[in-house]
Order: C-alpha cells, then structure tokens, then sequence
C-alpha cells in the first residue's frame, strides 16, 4: 500500500535504516537515480542526507548526525517539490526493499500522491520519471496554496460540521475519508480555521496537517490540467502488476489514460471505507510502503480479517528469505483485469492464491539476527 503526504515522517525511517540491511541498500539505490533529476527543479539530493555515514548492508551502523537531524519540516522549508521527492523515493525503497526480503506483492493499492511511486514500482515508468512527477506536483500545489485538516468524526458529521461553520468555511471541501472516526477536510487556511473552531466547540478533535497546500479539491483544475500536460511529456506505460487506484476507485487497465488519472488525484475526493473491500478482496496480509501507519489503521478497523502491516513506522520488519534487490523495473508481468485478485497467470498452483497463503508467513528482521546469533554460536 502506497500512502499519501499526510502521514509522512523521517524518523521512523533514520530508526530503521540502520536495522534493515535490504532497506538500506534500496534507499541507496533509489535515490541513486531519484536524485539525478533533483537540480531540475532546484532540489537538494535527499539521498546522501538519509543515509550519511551509514554504511548499507553494515548491521548496527548508525547514520551520521546529519541523517539524524534531518526531519519532513526540515524539508518543507526548502525548495517546493523537496518533500515530495523524499516521500516518494521512501516509498520506492520500502517496496523495494521488502520484495528483496521476500515479500513481493501480488497487487498494489495506490492513495493519493501515492498513485506516483505506486505506478513507478509496477513498471509504469522509470525512477527518475517517477521523481519528476513527483517534484513537479509538488511545486504545483506548493504554489496554489490552501491547507488541510483532520477531524476526528464521520464524513456526515464533518459535512455537518462544515455547515454550521458557516460563509467563513465556504472554500472548505471533504478530501477524503479514512475510516468511520476521521475524515480530512481541504480548503483555504482561513476557512479550515473556521472549521476547527467549530470542531473545538462541539468537542470533536481537529488537527491541521503539516502540508502547506490543499488536495483532492475542485479549485486545484488548473493545477490539475498543468500536471496531466507535464505527465505527458514522460513516458508512461501500462502497469506491469495490479494497481487498484483509491481515488479512481478500480484497477488500471491496459488503456488508462494516466496522465489524465494522476492528475484526478488534486481535485477529486475519495473514501477508503467504499474502496477497501474490492482493493483488498482475497488478500490475507497487506504492508504499508511508507513511513506512518494511518492508511494501515484504516485498514485494520475497515477489514480485520486482513492483516495489516506498517513495519517502519511499528519498527518490525518483516522477511522470509534476504535476497538480492530486484532490477529497477520489473519484468513484464501477463496481467489483464480479468485474473482472479492476487495471482498471477504464470503463478503454479497453489502460489499466488490468497486462499493458500499462510496467514503470517514472514518473521521479523529481529528473529533473523537470532536465529544467525545462535547458528554461530552452536
């Protein structure tokens, strides 16, 4: 699962990144070519900033201070697109590295600004495509400005809520819906503030979200159209696995338009709890490529039977076998939107299924590190 901007954090990373060996070499690696395109756009490379002094594959080496040091409001103060191509390269490297460990994924699930590495890690284009993308949309909704909130309500009560806010919160839209007990509202700062006055007096939790620009809203068309005629000027291919689109609320087919589809994500809202059921359908563990864990929280209290993982963020990472990195871009993959959910054709029977898979077939990178202690103790 790719997340969107509104849970994306440094720290849990810079704690893992020494732990993890795959995923330091795959944050090597990914930034090695996201960072090719950041002087485009007048961004600082973000990868020599993640990883510093630490060595990749070296268990217990510990980031340089400046790794340390380095925080996603430390990054929204530079260049507008910065956050956008941490966040992303972050992503990449996390579904990168967990299909080195073994964990490779039958389909993904795309969310927001996460439909961008989603797309990239399905072989719809290339990283250092995909990090234009992600730069430019930054630097598009930087400049359109806005800002967005989180109430602690269902989407019929933030609806309420914005109504009884009154003309102030006229700009003020639902963006999206995460589960029954919160909802993300976008709009202007002044009317977000009118909201979470209105939240504050009824006793409903408002918490403005660290981004410096509004999302999913239909005053964002021009920025919209501005990015689907910049997309087009990449090369975009059809996916070469599963990409079930949160916003679009299907699967990509061989003839979506994606330019088109990417740049939905700025004006149209969305709500998970609609698209959780056919996104997930089969499937019996799902794993957040991300830093936070709220898409992963919504999952949990949406589908309990799926299991749900957010191994960054929770500090667990999960493996089966360690392996090599897989190439940049996978191989072509003989997926129509007709295969049953979660097995490929070239699958042989009985793998691919969900229906056959153990329902925790993975161990954490700690039960590794024992069970290697105690071969070479005995």
């Amino acid at each position: 699962m790719f997340p969107g901007q509104g849970d994306f954090s440094l720290t849990p990373l810079l704690r893992a990144l020494p732990r993890v060996r795959s995923l330091a070499r795959a944050v090597t690696q990914v930034f090695g070519e996201a960072d090719t395109v950041a002087a485009e756009f007048g961004v600082t490379p973000i990868g020599p900033r993640l990883t510093g002094g630490l060595t990749p594959g070296a268990a217990g080496s510990a980031p340089s201070t400046r790794g340390s040091a380095l925080s996603t409001g430390a990054l929204a103060g530079e260049a507008p697109g910065t956050v956008q191509l941490a966040l992303f390269g972050v992503s990449v490297a996390v579904h990168r590295a967990l299909e080195a460990d073994g964990l490779p994924a039958d389909r993904i699930l795309a969310v927001s600004f996460g439909e961008i590495p989603a797309l990239t890690a399905a072989g719809s284009c290339s990283i250092p495509d995909g990090a234009r993308l992600a730069c430019r949309l930054g630097q598009l909704m930087t400049a359109a400005g806005g800002g967005m909130t989180l109430l602690g309500a269902a989407e019929h009560r933030a609806r309420r809520l914005l109504a009884e806010a009154g003309p102030a919160a006229g700009s003020v839209v639902v963006a999206c819906v995460n589960h029954g007990e919160e909802t993300v509202v976008s709009g202007s700062p002044a009317g977000l503030a009118a909201v979470e006055s209105s939240a504050g007096r009824q006793g409903v939790a408002a918490q403005r979200l660290r981004l410096p620009f509004m999302s999913h809203h239909p005053a964002l068309a021009r920025e919209a159209g501005a990015f689907a005629h910049y997309a087009r000027g990449l090369r975009l291919e059809p996916p070469r696995r599963p990409v079930y689109s949160a916003v679009a609320g299907r699967s990509y087919r061989q003839d979506t338009d994606l330019p088109r589809a990417l740049s939905a994500c700025l004006v149209r809202a969305f709500a998970l709890p609609a698209v959780l059921g056919p996104a997930l359908a089969g499937a019996s563990q799902v794993i957040e490529a991300g830093t936070g864990r709220t898409l992963t929280n919504s999952v949990r209290l949406l589908t309990p039977d799926v299991e749900a993982l957010a191994p960054v963020f929770d500090g667990e990472w999960p493996v089966r076998e360690p392996g090599p990195l897989p190439p940049p871009l996978p191989p072509p993959w003989p997926w129509s939107p007709t295969d049953p959910p979660g097995r490929s054709p070239t699958d042989p029977p009985g793998q691919g299924d969900p229906r056959t898979r153990r329902a925790r077939p993975w161990r954490t990178a700690a039960d590794t590190h024992r069970t290697t202690a105690a071969e070479r103790e005995s």
